[in-house]
Protein backbone atom coordinates (compact mmCIF):
# COMPACT_ATOMS: atom_id res chain seq x y z
CA UNK A 1 0.00 0.00 0.00
CA UNK A 2 0.99 3.63 -0.30
CA UNK A 3 1.95 5.30 2.94
CA UNK A 4 1.48 9.00 3.29
CA UNK A 5 1.25 11.56 6.05
CA UNK A 6 -2.16 12.21 7.53
CA UNK A 7 -1.35 15.89 7.75
CA UNK A 8 -2.98 17.62 4.78
CA UNK A 9 -0.93 20.31 3.07
CA UNK A 10 -2.45 23.53 1.78
CA UNK A 11 -3.07 23.54 -1.97
CA UNK A 12 -2.44 26.39 -4.36
CA UNK A 13 -4.11 27.12 -7.70
CA UNK A 14 -1.51 25.09 -9.63
CA UNK A 15 -2.22 22.02 -7.50
CA UNK A 16 -5.94 22.22 -8.22
CA UNK A 17 -5.38 22.77 -11.93
CA UNK A 18 -2.81 19.97 -12.28
CA UNK A 19 -4.86 17.34 -10.44
CA UNK A 20 -8.07 18.21 -12.30
CA UNK A 21 -6.28 18.03 -15.66
CA UNK A 22 -4.87 14.59 -14.86
CA UNK A 23 -8.26 13.30 -13.71
CA UNK A 24 -9.86 14.65 -16.91
CA UNK A 25 -7.15 13.12 -19.12
CA UNK A 26 -7.62 9.67 -17.58
CA UNK A 27 -11.39 9.98 -17.87
CA UNK A 28 -10.99 10.57 -21.60
CA UNK A 29 -8.81 7.47 -21.75
CA UNK A 30 -11.54 5.41 -20.06
CA UNK A 31 -14.07 6.80 -22.55
CA UNK A 32 -11.70 5.70 -25.31
CA UNK A 33 -11.64 2.18 -23.85
CA UNK A 34 -15.45 2.12 -23.85
CA UNK A 35 -15.40 3.42 -27.43
CA UNK A 36 -13.14 0.56 -28.50
CA UNK A 37 -15.58 -1.83 -26.81
CA UNK A 38 -18.42 -0.36 -28.85
CA UNK A 39 -16.45 -0.60 -32.11
CA UNK A 40 -15.40 -4.15 -31.27
CA UNK A 41 -19.01 -5.16 -30.69
CA UNK A 42 -19.95 -3.56 -34.01
CA UNK A 43 -17.24 -5.58 -35.72
CA UNK A 44 -15.56 -2.29 -36.71
CA UNK A 45 -18.20 -2.13 -39.48
CA UNK A 46 -19.00 1.35 -40.82
CA UNK A 47 -22.50 0.24 -41.73
CA UNK A 48 -23.31 -0.98 -38.20
CA UNK A 49 -21.82 2.14 -36.62
CA UNK A 50 -23.85 4.37 -38.98
CA UNK A 51 -26.95 2.34 -38.21
CA UNK A 52 -26.43 2.84 -34.48
CA UNK A 53 -26.09 6.62 -34.69
CA UNK A 54 -29.09 6.74 -37.00
CA UNK A 55 -31.35 5.39 -34.27
CA UNK A 56 -33.57 7.64 -32.18
CA UNK A 57 -31.83 9.23 -29.15
CA UNK A 58 -28.51 7.50 -29.97
CA UNK A 59 -26.55 10.77 -29.93
CA UNK A 60 -28.22 11.91 -26.74
CA UNK A 61 -27.46 8.56 -25.09
CA UNK A 62 -23.83 8.79 -26.17
CA UNK A 63 -23.51 12.27 -24.67
CA UNK A 64 -25.11 10.94 -21.50
CA UNK A 65 -22.57 8.11 -21.25
CA UNK A 66 -19.66 10.54 -21.70
CA UNK A 67 -21.11 12.88 -19.08
CA UNK A 68 -21.66 9.95 -16.71
CA UNK A 69 -17.98 8.99 -17.01
CA UNK A 70 -16.94 12.50 -16.01
CA UNK A 71 -19.40 12.45 -13.11
CA UNK A 72 -17.91 9.19 -11.79
CA UNK A 73 -14.39 10.64 -12.08
CA UNK A 74 -15.55 13.81 -10.34
CA UNK A 75 -16.87 11.74 -7.44
CA UNK A 76 -13.48 10.02 -7.23
CA UNK A 77 -11.77 13.40 -7.16
CA UNK A 78 -13.99 14.71 -4.35
CA UNK A 79 -13.48 11.52 -2.34
CA UNK A 80 -9.69 11.58 -2.52
CA UNK A 81 -9.58 15.35 -2.05
CA UNK A 82 -11.60 14.98 1.15
CA UNK A 83 -10.04 11.80 2.52
CA UNK A 84 -6.49 11.58 1.08
CA UNK A 85 -5.65 15.02 -0.22
CA UNK A 86 -1.88 14.51 -0.13
CA UNK A 87 -2.27 11.25 -2.03
CA UNK A 88 -3.56 12.85 -5.23
CA UNK A 89 -1.19 15.80 -4.84
CA UNK A 90 1.43 13.49 -6.36
CA UNK A 91 0.82 12.92 -10.07
CA UNK A 92 2.22 9.39 -9.88
CA UNK A 93 -0.53 8.43 -7.46
CA UNK A 94 -3.23 9.74 -9.80
CA UNK A 95 -1.69 7.64 -12.57
CA UNK A 96 -1.67 4.63 -10.26
CA UNK A 97 -5.32 5.17 -9.35
CA UNK A 98 -6.55 5.37 -12.92
CA UNK A 99 -4.20 2.71 -14.26
CA UNK A 100 -5.85 0.28 -11.82
CA UNK A 101 -9.26 1.36 -13.14
CA UNK A 102 -8.23 1.19 -16.79
CA UNK A 103 -6.51 -2.21 -16.50
CA UNK A 104 -9.50 -3.62 -14.61
CA UNK A 105 -11.96 -2.24 -17.16
CA UNK A 106 -9.87 -3.56 -20.05
CA UNK A 107 -9.78 -7.02 -18.42
CA UNK A 108 -13.57 -7.08 -18.01
CA UNK A 109 -14.02 -5.95 -21.63
CA UNK A 110 -11.74 -8.63 -23.07
CA UNK A 111 -13.07 -11.50 -20.94
CA UNK A 112 -16.69 -10.42 -21.39
CA UNK A 113 -16.32 -10.19 -25.15
CA UNK A 114 -14.27 -13.34 -25.75
CA UNK A 115 -15.70 -15.68 -23.13
CA UNK A 116 -18.69 -14.71 -20.97
CA UNK A 117 -20.10 -11.72 -19.11
CA UNK A 118 -20.30 -13.68 -15.85
CA UNK A 119 -16.69 -14.89 -16.16
CA UNK A 120 -15.32 -11.35 -15.94
CA UNK A 121 -12.88 -10.51 -13.07
CA UNK A 122 -15.41 -8.37 -11.19
CA UNK A 123 -13.23 -8.01 -8.07
CA UNK A 124 -9.95 -7.13 -9.80
CA UNK A 125 -10.14 -3.35 -9.26
CA UNK A 126 -11.14 -3.73 -5.61
CA UNK A 127 -8.32 -6.20 -4.89
CA UNK A 128 -5.63 -4.12 -6.61
CA UNK A 129 -6.72 -0.97 -4.79
CA UNK A 130 -6.82 -2.82 -1.47
CA UNK A 131 -3.22 -3.95 -1.82
CA UNK A 132 -1.80 -0.85 -3.48
CA UNK A 133 -3.64 1.90 -1.56
CA UNK A 134 -5.95 1.04 1.36
CA UNK A 135 -9.29 -0.52 2.28
CA UNK A 136 -11.42 2.66 2.33
CA UNK A 137 -10.19 3.62 -1.13
CA UNK A 138 -10.80 0.06 -2.35
CA UNK A 139 -14.48 0.29 -1.36
CA UNK A 140 -14.94 3.56 -3.24
CA UNK A 141 -12.95 2.36 -6.26
CA UNK A 142 -15.09 -0.77 -6.37
CA UNK A 143 -18.16 1.44 -6.78
CA UNK A 144 -16.47 3.42 -9.58
CA UNK A 145 -15.30 0.27 -11.33
CA UNK A 146 -18.78 -1.28 -11.19
CA UNK A 147 -20.33 1.88 -12.63
CA UNK A 148 -17.79 2.14 -15.47
CA UNK A 149 -18.43 -1.52 -16.32
CA UNK A 150 -22.17 -0.82 -16.22
CA UNK A 151 -21.75 2.04 -18.71
CA UNK A 152 -19.78 -0.25 -20.98
CA UNK A 153 -22.53 -2.85 -20.81
CA UNK A 154 -25.14 -0.22 -21.65
CA UNK A 155 -23.33 0.42 -24.93
CA UNK A 156 -24.11 -3.17 -25.89
CA UNK A 157 -27.51 -3.46 -24.22
CA UNK A 158 -29.47 -2.96 -27.44
CA UNK A 159 -27.79 -5.94 -29.05
CA UNK A 160 -27.14 -8.66 -28.05
CA UNK A 161 -27.21 -8.23 -24.26
CA UNK A 162 -30.50 -8.20 -22.39
CA UNK A 163 -31.00 -5.13 -20.20
CA UNK A 164 -31.78 -7.43 -17.28
CA UNK A 165 -28.30 -8.95 -17.57
CA UNK A 166 -26.72 -5.47 -17.54
CA UNK A 167 -28.24 -4.65 -14.16
CA UNK A 168 -27.42 -8.13 -12.92
CA UNK A 169 -23.74 -7.61 -13.75
CA UNK A 170 -23.79 -4.24 -11.97
CA UNK A 171 -25.05 -5.81 -8.73
CA UNK A 172 -22.74 -8.81 -9.15
CA UNK A 173 -19.69 -6.63 -9.72
CA UNK A 174 -20.42 -4.36 -6.77
CA UNK A 175 -21.13 -7.17 -4.30
CA UNK A 176 -18.26 -9.41 -5.45
CA UNK A 177 -15.75 -6.56 -5.16
CA UNK A 178 -17.00 -5.64 -1.71
CA UNK A 179 -16.83 -9.27 -0.57
CA UNK A 180 -13.28 -9.57 -1.93
CA UNK A 181 -12.13 -6.54 0.07
CA UNK A 182 -13.27 -8.01 3.39
CA UNK A 183 -12.16 -11.56 2.59
CA UNK A 184 -8.63 -10.64 1.49
CA UNK A 185 -7.94 -7.73 3.86
CA UNK A 186 -5.08 -8.56 6.24
CA UNK A 187 -4.11 -11.83 4.51
CA UNK A 188 -0.38 -11.87 3.73
CA UNK A 189 -0.21 -15.42 2.34
CA UNK A 190 -0.52 -15.60 -1.44
CA UNK A 191 -1.86 -19.16 -1.19
CA UNK A 192 -4.70 -18.09 1.10
CA UNK A 193 -5.53 -15.20 -1.23
CA UNK A 194 -5.63 -17.67 -4.11
CA UNK A 195 -8.18 -19.85 -2.29
CA UNK A 196 -10.41 -16.80 -1.81
CA UNK A 197 -11.12 -16.99 -5.55
CA UNK A 198 -13.43 -19.92 -4.91
CA UNK A 199 -15.34 -17.94 -2.26
CA UNK A 200 -15.81 -15.07 -4.73
CA UNK A 201 -17.47 -17.48 -7.15
CA UNK A 202 -20.42 -18.03 -4.79
CA UNK A 203 -22.26 -14.68 -5.19
CA UNK A 204 -21.68 -14.78 -8.95
CA UNK A 205 -23.14 -18.27 -9.18
CA UNK A 206 -26.18 -17.30 -7.08
CA UNK A 207 -26.81 -14.29 -9.30
CA UNK A 208 -26.53 -16.45 -12.41
CA UNK A 209 -29.10 -18.88 -11.05
CA UNK A 210 -31.57 -16.13 -10.12
CA UNK A 211 -31.28 -13.99 -13.25
CA UNK A 212 -30.56 -16.61 -15.90
CA UNK A 213 -32.70 -19.37 -14.43
CA UNK A 214 -34.05 -20.71 -17.70
CA UNK A 215 -30.60 -20.88 -19.29
CA UNK A 216 -29.16 -22.27 -16.05
CA UNK A 217 -31.55 -25.26 -16.12
CA UNK A 218 -30.19 -26.23 -19.54
CA UNK A 219 -26.46 -25.89 -18.74
CA UNK A 220 -25.74 -25.56 -15.00
CA UNK A 221 -22.13 -26.70 -15.39
CA UNK A 222 -21.39 -23.83 -17.78
CA UNK A 223 -22.65 -21.24 -15.29
CA UNK A 224 -20.70 -22.88 -12.46
CA UNK A 225 -17.54 -22.74 -14.61
CA UNK A 226 -18.13 -19.06 -15.41
CA UNK A 227 -18.54 -18.21 -11.72
CA UNK A 228 -15.36 -20.03 -10.68
CA UNK A 229 -13.50 -18.48 -13.61
CA UNK A 230 -14.52 -14.98 -12.49
CA UNK A 231 -13.40 -15.49 -8.91
CA UNK A 232 -10.11 -17.15 -9.84
CA UNK A 233 -9.35 -14.62 -12.59
CA UNK A 234 -9.75 -11.79 -10.08
CA UNK A 235 -7.15 -13.17 -7.66
CA UNK A 236 -4.79 -14.59 -10.31
CA UNK A 237 -4.68 -11.33 -12.29
CA UNK A 238 -4.27 -9.38 -9.05
CA UNK A 239 -1.25 -11.47 -7.99
CA UNK A 240 0.23 -11.27 -11.50
CA UNK A 241 -0.21 -7.50 -11.79
CA UNK A 242 0.87 -6.42 -8.29
CA UNK A 243 4.64 -6.82 -8.98
CA UNK A 244 4.33 -4.56 -12.04
CA UNK A 245 2.50 -1.89 -10.04
CA UNK A 246 5.08 -2.20 -7.24
CA UNK A 247 7.91 -1.60 -9.68
CA UNK A 248 6.23 1.06 -11.83
CA UNK A 249 4.76 3.18 -9.02
CA UNK A 250 7.15 2.34 -6.12
CA UNK A 251 4.30 0.96 -4.03
CA UNK A 252 4.97 -0.98 -0.84
CA UNK A 253 2.58 -3.93 -0.41
CA UNK A 254 2.41 -6.57 2.31
CA UNK A 255 4.08 -9.00 -0.09
CA UNK A 256 6.95 -6.59 -0.70
CA UNK A 257 7.30 -6.04 3.05
CA UNK A 258 7.57 -9.80 3.55
CA UNK A 259 10.27 -10.00 0.89
CA UNK A 260 12.46 -7.22 2.25
CA UNK A 261 12.31 -8.55 5.82
CA UNK A 262 13.26 -12.07 4.74
CA UNK A 263 16.59 -13.07 6.31
CA UNK A 264 17.86 -14.08 2.87
CA UNK A 265 17.49 -10.55 1.45
CA UNK A 266 20.87 -9.01 0.62
CA UNK A 267 21.18 -6.34 3.31
CA UNK A 268 19.65 -8.41 6.10
CA UNK A 269 21.94 -11.31 5.23
CA UNK A 270 24.93 -8.96 5.29
CA UNK A 271 23.81 -7.67 8.69
CA UNK A 272 23.59 -11.22 10.07
CA UNK A 273 27.07 -12.09 8.82
CA UNK A 274 28.96 -8.85 9.49
CA UNK A 275 27.09 -7.18 12.38
CA UNK A 276 25.30 -9.95 14.33
CA UNK A 277 24.91 -7.78 17.42
CA UNK A 278 23.18 -5.07 15.42
CA UNK A 279 20.96 -7.67 13.78
CA UNK A 280 19.84 -9.10 17.13
CA UNK A 281 19.18 -5.59 18.40
CA UNK A 282 17.10 -4.87 15.27
CA UNK A 283 15.10 -8.04 15.80
CA UNK A 284 14.09 -6.96 19.30
CA UNK A 285 13.33 -3.41 18.12
CA UNK A 286 11.16 -4.84 15.33
CA UNK A 287 9.08 -6.78 17.86
CA UNK A 288 8.69 -3.68 20.03
CA UNK A 289 7.88 -1.38 17.10
CA UNK A 290 5.34 -3.81 15.67
CA UNK A 291 3.40 -3.98 18.96
CA UNK A 292 3.51 -0.18 19.39
CA UNK A 293 2.34 0.50 15.83
CA UNK A 294 -0.51 -1.95 16.19
CA UNK A 295 -1.52 -0.37 19.51
CA UNK A 296 -1.88 3.15 18.05
CA UNK A 297 -3.41 2.07 14.74
CA UNK A 298 -0.35 2.41 12.51
CA UNK A 299 0.84 -0.20 10.01
CA UNK A 300 2.52 -2.91 12.09
CA UNK A 301 4.21 -4.65 9.14
CA UNK A 302 5.71 -1.37 7.98
CA UNK A 303 7.00 -0.64 11.50
CA UNK A 304 8.60 -4.08 11.58
CA UNK A 305 10.32 -3.55 8.22
CA UNK A 306 11.59 -0.10 9.24
CA UNK A 307 13.00 -1.56 12.45
CA UNK A 308 14.89 -4.22 10.49
CA UNK A 309 16.64 -1.53 8.46
CA UNK A 310 16.93 1.37 10.92
CA UNK A 311 20.55 0.54 11.83
CA UNK A 312 21.60 -0.88 8.46
CA UNK A 313 24.16 1.95 8.15
CA UNK A 314 26.27 0.23 10.82
CA UNK A 315 27.32 -2.24 8.12
CA UNK A 316 29.87 0.33 6.93
CA UNK A 317 31.91 0.13 10.18
CA UNK A 318 30.27 -2.48 12.44
CA UNK A 319 33.22 -2.79 14.82
CA UNK A 320 32.69 0.77 16.07
CA UNK A 321 29.34 -0.10 17.66
CA UNK A 322 29.26 -1.71 21.09
CA UNK A 323 26.86 -4.54 20.27
CA UNK A 324 29.35 -5.90 17.71
CA UNK A 325 32.47 -5.54 19.86
CA UNK A 326 34.17 -8.41 21.65
CA UNK A 327 36.55 -6.96 24.20
CA UNK A 328 38.31 -4.41 21.99
CA UNK A 329 36.85 -0.91 21.57
CA UNK A 330 38.46 1.10 18.73
CA UNK A 331 37.01 4.32 20.17
CA UNK A 332 39.62 4.14 22.94
CA UNK A 333 42.18 5.24 20.36
CA UNK A 334 40.12 8.05 18.84
CA UNK A 335 39.22 11.58 19.85
CA UNK A 336 35.62 12.14 21.03
CA UNK A 337 35.01 14.34 17.98
CA UNK A 338 36.07 11.62 15.54
CA UNK A 339 34.09 8.98 17.42
CA UNK A 340 31.02 11.21 17.24
CA UNK A 341 31.38 11.57 13.48
CA UNK A 342 31.63 7.79 13.06
CA UNK A 343 28.65 7.04 15.29
CA UNK A 344 26.27 9.63 13.86
CA UNK A 345 27.23 8.82 10.26
CA UNK A 346 25.41 5.48 10.48
CA UNK A 347 22.07 7.27 10.01
CA UNK A 348 23.15 8.85 6.69
CA UNK A 349 25.04 5.69 5.67
CA UNK A 350 21.86 3.70 6.23
CA UNK A 351 19.87 6.12 4.07
CA UNK A 352 22.42 5.87 1.24
CA UNK A 353 22.65 2.08 1.46
CA UNK A 354 18.89 1.61 1.32
CA UNK A 355 18.59 3.93 -1.69
CA UNK A 356 21.53 2.16 -3.38
CA UNK A 357 19.68 -1.15 -3.16
CA UNK A 358 16.47 0.52 -4.44
CA UNK A 359 14.48 -0.32 -1.36
CA UNK A 360 11.39 1.73 -0.44
CA UNK A 361 11.95 5.39 0.37
CA UNK A 362 10.18 5.15 3.72
CA UNK A 363 12.82 2.70 5.00
CA UNK A 364 15.56 5.15 4.05
CA UNK A 365 13.68 8.04 5.71
CA UNK A 366 13.32 6.16 9.00
CA UNK A 367 16.99 5.16 8.95
CA UNK A 368 17.90 8.84 8.59
CA UNK A 369 15.39 10.11 11.18
CA UNK A 370 15.47 7.49 13.95
CA UNK A 371 17.96 9.46 16.08
CA UNK A 372 16.59 12.86 15.10
CA UNK A 373 18.87 15.57 16.51
CA UNK A 374 19.58 13.81 19.81
CA UNK A 375 22.99 14.39 21.42
CA UNK A 376 25.49 11.54 21.67
CA UNK A 377 25.92 11.89 25.41
CA UNK A 378 28.83 9.49 25.95
CA UNK A 379 31.26 11.26 23.64
CA UNK A 380 29.98 14.69 24.67
CA UNK A 381 30.83 13.93 28.31
CA UNK A 382 34.13 12.37 27.28
CA UNK A 383 35.05 15.51 25.35
CA UNK A 384 34.19 17.72 28.34
CA UNK A 385 36.88 15.96 30.37
CA UNK A 386 39.51 17.21 27.94
CA UNK A 387 38.09 20.72 27.48
CA UNK A 388 38.04 23.55 29.97
CA UNK A 389 35.56 25.78 28.13
CA UNK A 390 31.99 25.15 27.03
CA UNK A 391 31.25 22.73 24.20
CA UNK A 392 28.54 23.08 21.60
CA UNK A 393 26.10 20.20 22.10
CA UNK A 394 25.18 20.41 18.40
CA UNK A 395 28.71 19.29 17.51
CA UNK A 396 28.06 16.05 19.37
CA UNK A 397 24.50 15.48 18.12
CA UNK A 398 22.90 13.62 15.25
CA UNK A 399 22.19 15.81 12.26
CA UNK A 400 18.53 14.89 11.81
CA UNK A 401 15.98 15.45 10.53
CA UNK A 402 13.65 14.77 13.43
CA UNK A 403 11.03 12.02 12.93
CA UNK A 404 8.51 13.10 10.31
CA UNK A 405 6.03 10.23 10.79
CA UNK A 406 4.61 8.25 13.67
CA UNK A 407 6.48 5.16 12.45
CA UNK A 408 9.82 6.98 12.61
CA UNK A 409 9.00 8.22 16.12
CA UNK A 410 8.09 4.70 17.24
CA UNK A 411 11.42 3.37 15.95
CA UNK A 412 13.25 6.18 17.79
CA UNK A 413 11.55 5.35 21.09
CA UNK A 414 11.81 1.56 20.73
CA UNK A 415 15.49 1.82 19.75
CA UNK A 416 16.34 3.90 22.81
CA UNK A 417 14.26 1.80 25.21
CA UNK A 418 15.75 -1.50 24.05
CA UNK A 419 19.29 -0.19 24.53
CA UNK A 420 18.54 1.33 27.95
CA UNK A 421 16.67 -1.66 29.39
CA UNK A 422 19.57 -3.95 28.42
CA UNK A 423 21.73 -2.00 30.88
CA UNK A 424 19.24 -2.24 33.75
CA UNK A 425 20.28 -4.86 36.32
CA UNK A 426 16.88 -5.34 37.96
CA UNK A 427 14.35 -5.65 35.13
CA UNK A 428 11.23 -5.64 37.21
CA UNK A 429 8.07 -4.16 35.72
CA UNK A 430 8.53 -0.96 37.73
CA UNK A 431 12.17 -0.48 36.66
CA UNK A 432 11.39 -1.19 33.02
CA UNK A 433 8.52 1.30 33.07
CA UNK A 434 10.79 3.89 34.67
CA UNK A 435 13.43 3.38 31.94
CA UNK A 436 10.83 3.65 29.17
CA UNK A 437 9.37 6.79 30.68
CA UNK A 438 12.82 8.39 30.92
CA UNK A 439 13.56 7.67 27.25
CA UNK A 440 10.26 9.19 26.11
CA UNK A 441 10.57 12.26 28.35
CA UNK A 442 14.18 12.85 27.26
CA UNK A 443 13.18 12.90 23.61
CA UNK A 444 10.26 15.17 24.38
CA UNK A 445 12.62 17.58 26.19
CA UNK A 446 14.76 17.73 23.05
CA UNK A 447 11.68 18.37 20.89
CA UNK A 448 12.09 15.23 18.82
CA UNK A 449 8.36 14.76 18.21
CA UNK A 450 7.65 18.33 17.12
CA UNK A 451 7.55 17.49 13.40
CA UNK A 452 5.34 14.40 13.47
CA UNK A 453 1.76 13.86 14.57
CA UNK A 454 2.44 11.79 17.67
CA UNK A 455 0.00 12.81 20.40
CA UNK A 456 0.25 12.53 24.18
CA UNK A 457 -2.33 9.76 24.00
CA UNK A 458 -0.15 7.91 21.48
CA UNK A 459 2.89 8.31 23.72
CA UNK A 460 1.01 6.91 26.71
CA UNK A 461 -0.10 3.88 24.69
CA UNK A 462 3.45 3.39 23.38
CA UNK A 463 4.85 3.61 26.93
CA UNK A 464 2.52 0.88 28.18
CA UNK A 465 3.12 -1.32 25.13
CA UNK A 466 6.90 -1.03 25.43
CA UNK A 467 6.84 -1.72 29.16
CA UNK A 468 4.83 -4.90 28.69
CA UNK A 469 6.91 -6.06 25.72
CA UNK A 470 10.30 -5.35 27.31
CA UNK A 471 9.27 -6.99 30.58
CA UNK A 472 8.41 -10.08 28.53
CA UNK A 473 11.63 -9.98 26.47
CA UNK A 474 13.94 -9.47 29.47
CA UNK A 475 12.01 -11.41 32.10
CA UNK A 476 13.76 -13.00 35.06
CA UNK A 477 14.75 -16.64 34.67
CA UNK A 478 14.91 -19.44 37.22
CA UNK A 479 18.44 -20.29 38.30
CA UNK A 480 18.86 -23.97 37.55
CA UNK A 481 20.75 -26.04 40.19
CA UNK A 482 23.82 -28.00 39.15
CA UNK A 483 23.12 -31.69 38.74
CA UNK A 484 25.48 -34.47 37.77
CA UNK A 485 24.04 -37.82 36.76
CA UNK A 486 25.72 -41.20 36.28
CA UNK A 487 29.24 -42.35 37.04
CA UNK A 488 30.55 -38.82 37.57
CA UNK A 489 28.12 -38.45 40.50
CA UNK A 490 29.57 -41.56 42.20
CA UNK A 491 33.21 -40.54 41.93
Amino acid sequence: MIFHSKKEDAWNAKDYARTIVWFAAHTLLIIAVLGVLFLWNAGFSIDRITEFFGRENSVRNTVYLVAACFLISASLYFYFYSEHRNFILRTGNINLLFTVLEVSLAATVVVGKTFSLYARPFALCALLTLLLIDRKSAIFMNVASSLFMFLGDLLLAVDPIKIQTVYSCLITGFFTGLLAIYLVYGISSRLRVFTMGFALAIPIFVNCVMIEFEAFKEMPAAFALQSVTSGMLSVVLMMALVPFFEAAFKVLTIYRLAEITDHKSKLIKALIENAPGTFNHSLVVSTLAESCASAIGENALLARACAYYHDIGKLKQPEFFSENQQGYNPHDELTPELSTDIIRSHAKDGYDLIRKYRLPQILADVALQHHGTMPIRYFYMKAKKYTEGELEVANFSYQGPKPQTKIAAIIMIADGCEAKVRTVADRSHENVEKAVREIIEERMDFGQFDECELTMKDLDIIRRSLTNSLTGVYHDRVKYPKLRIGKRNDE
